[in-house]
Formats: structure tokens, C-alpha cells, sequence
């Protein structure tokens, strides 16, 4: 009995420390460097540096248009910023309408072997300083990359991840306020890592690297943003955020389209994981590994098997142990009713803001078993299928 006991205990520390404790000591620590230590370095002087914009693009002739524009009013000297797109395998329309610019280096083969593949092979083309990736369905605010380059004065840095906003109409479904909600939450914790020391990785939307550091990644690569970015700190350099450089998404269209994608980064968080080996040594990468753990590896593993076997274990306690875990596991039925009705809300396409929270939650973690699944049973293509966006 006290063993099951000790084994609940644990269960829901490791659950109640990955969603929610790491960003109160997170929090905590970085309030005590910051009053211990200043900042060493000025970061608003920098030489500026020569900059290629690298877009990957597959048949997004709905949106490149508004892509190319949006990069041609980005703010930073002409003569050193650079466009290069790669529309390998589109069979749309996407590459006669990059053709109609000047100034974009477009590079295009027929063969579509995915964007790890077309990014290996763009990064053979850039001669900048400095590479910043987007995706061609996000827009970047003007500053995005003085913002951006500004981190580069600090030797340390090798790798500036931006900011991902999801853009969400008043009329949207729960997935998409979840979504959105998800990461606000994502990116101030992605700023503290930051500060207390790197953020453990860098989403494709916006991020850039030292262009010298690019390590190429293996062609099944899943996560190739993730794995870029991380590669940078195995050379030991740290990764910069800046909030103040942002792209703007559309939200998932619906919770299928949604939970596609988040099966796909399960799966290649996992594959990141094995990949990555190296970063677990804390005595080569210090306070870099437990961020690392902390943030990603609990998540995308540990936690979402306790909170699964919270279940039965709190089922088993409510009737032979002390009153408290009948308390805790009403608590239980409750958040999890809240999400079942989240979820026929969503099937009903009626978004309730009561409920969207704990489904989104557990939509998250069910994705982490199927995205395991796949990945163990080698069912998940490296080559994306975009998600629908809700407009």
C-alpha cells in the first residue's frame, strides 16, 4: 500500500513539474541571475551581417505571393540581405510565380525527397554570415531580422530562435484557442530559457543560425528545425530568443488537421531524442541538459505515461487509501469530463472556453502515444503533409 502510495506521489510530481513546476523554478532562477549578475553584452552593437532568407516551399501557390512580398518589406540593408527559396517537387503553380520576382535565388528539381533533403541542398548555396529559415505559410513583422542578428554580437550565440504567434479569428474552433493559448504559454518559457542560459530548440517558423555552423541532417530527418538548431549546440553555442521577432501562423482549420501535426512532432521528438544522445551529458552541456530534459524529453516522454497511469493507480487508492485520493480522483473525472465535452464541442464546430484547455491538453498527450507508435513502427514519413489552416 505505502509503495503505490510513494508511486502516485511521484507519478503526479513528474506530471504537475513537466506542465507547471519547470516554469515556476524556471522563473526562479532566472529573477536570481537577473539580480545577481548584469549583461555583458550590448546587443544593440553589431556590424550588421550578410543575411540569406532560405524559404523551403511545396506547392504553396496560395500563399507565396504574399510570402515573397512580406519578405521583399523586410527592414535591413538591401545589399546584404539575400532571398533564396527552394520549391523542390511542387506541382502547383508555386515556382512560375517565384519566377515573376527579381533578387530571389529560386532553386527547383522535380523530385520531392522532402524538406530536410531541399534544405541540405539549399544550405550548399548561401555564402552570408548568416541564414535566417521561415516557412512560406508565416508572415515576419519588418524588423524580424534586425531583431534577430542584434543576438549574433554575442560570441555564445550560434543559433536565434523567433517568435511563433498563431493568428486566431473570434470565430474559431477550440483547437485553434488551444493552440494559440498553447503557445503564448510555449514562448514565455522559451524567453526564460533563454535567459537563464539557451532555449532548448527552435521552431521552423522563424529561427537562424551562424551559417559556418550548419551540420547536415540525416534525409528522414522529421524534425529538421529541431535538429538543426540543436546540432548548433552540441558545437557548444547557445540559442538565442527574440520575442520581438515574430511570425504570424494561421491556426489549425480543425482538430484533425491539428492533431496530424502534433502526432508528426511526437514522433520525431522521439526520433530527435536517440538522435541526440550527446545532450543528455550533463557534464559536457551543464545546465543546457536539464533544460533540455526538463522542457522537451519529460514532455514528448515521461509525463504523458504518468499521467496515463495516474488513472488506474488513483482508481485503485480512492478505495483502499486515506480520503484525500477520492478528492483527487473526482478532480480527475472532472478535468477529464471537461475535456470529452471539449471534444464533442468541437465535433459540433462550437467553441466553449470552459472546456477548450483540458481538451487541447489531452488531445496533446494522446498525440504522444500515436506519434510513439509510428515512430517505433517507422509510419511516419519525413516528407510533411501541411496541415489545413483555418483561413
Amino acid at each position: 500500500m505505502k509503495s503505490m502510495e510513494i508511486l502516485f506521489a511521484v507519478l503526479l510530481f513528474i506530471v504537475f513539474y513537466s506542465y507547471v513546476g519547470y516554469g515556476m523554478v524556471l522563473y526562479a532562477l532566472v529573477g536570481i541571475k537577473k539580480a545577481v549578475f548584469k549583461k555583458q553584452t550590448n546587443l544593440a552593437e553589431i556590424d550588421l551581417p550578410s543575411v540569406t532568407l532560405l524559404i523551403a516551399a511545396y506547392n504553396e501557390e496560395n500563399e507565396i505571393e504574399e510570402k515573397i512580398l512580406n519578405s521583399f518589406e523586410l527592414q535591413y540593408p538591401k545589399d546584404k540581405l539575400h532571398f533564396l527559396f527552394v520549391t523542390d517537387g511542387s506541382t502547383d503553380k508555386t515556382v512560375q510565380i517565384v519566377k515573376k520576382y527579381d533578387g530571389i535565388h529560386l532553386l527547383h528539381e522535380t523530385a520531392r525527397q522532402g524538406k530536410t533533403a531541399a534544405v541540405n541542398r539549399a544550405m550548399k548555396f548561401v555564402s552570408t554570415d548568416v541564414v535566417v529559415f521561415s516557412d512560406a505559410n508565416t508572415m515576419l513583422n519588418k524588423d524580424a531580422v534586425l531583431e534577430i542578428v542584434k543576438h549574433y554580437a554575442n560570441p555564445k550565440v550560434g543559433c536565434v530562435s523567433g517568435e511563433k504567434r498563431v493568428r486566431i479569428p473570434e470565430t474559431t474552433q477550440a483547437s485553434a484557442a488551444g493552440e494559440g493559448l498553447y503557445w503564448k504559454y510555449e514562448s514565455k518559457l522559451k524567453q526564460w530559457d533563454a535567459e537563464l542560459y539557451s532555449t532548448a530548440g527552435a521552431a521552423g517558423e522563424l529561427f537562424s543560425i551562424r551559417t559556418n555552423l550548419f551540420v547536415e541532417t540525416e534525409s528522414d530527418t522529421i524534425l529538421d528545425d529541431f535538429m538543426i538548431s540543436l546540432r548548433i549546440v552540441e558545437q557548444g553555442y547557445t540559442i538565442a530568443y527574440e520575442a520581438n521577432a515574430y511570425a504570424l501562423e494561421n491556426s489549425s482549420s480543425n482538430i484533425r488537421e491539428e492533431l496530424k501535426r502534433k502526432i508528426r512532432i511526437c514522433a520525431g521528438g522521439f526520433q530527435s531524442i536517440i538522435r541526440l544522445a550527446a545532450l543528455w551529458n550533463v557534464f559536457n552541456y551543464g545546465i543546457f541538459t536539464f533544460q533540455y530534459v526538463s522542457h522537451r524529453v519529460l514532455r514528448w516522454t515521461i509525463a504523458p505515461l504518468a499521467l496515463f497511469l495516474l488513472i488506474p493507480l488513483n482508481l485503485y487508492l480512492a478505495f483502499t487509501g486515506p480520503y484525500i485520493y477520492q478528492i483527487l480522483l473526482a478532480f480527475q473525472v472532472l478535468f477529464y469530463g471537461m475535456a470529452f465535452i471539449g471534444w464533442k464541442y468541437e465535433v459540433l464546430k462550437t467553441r466553449k472556453k470552459l472546456f477548450f484547455v483540458p481538451f487541447y491538453f489531452t488531445m496533446m498527450n494522446y498525440s504522444v502515444f500515436v506519434g510513439f507508435k509510428r515512430f517505433i513502427m517507422s509510419e511516419q514519413s519525413h516528407i510533411w503533409q501541411k496541415a489545413k489552416r483555418a483561413f
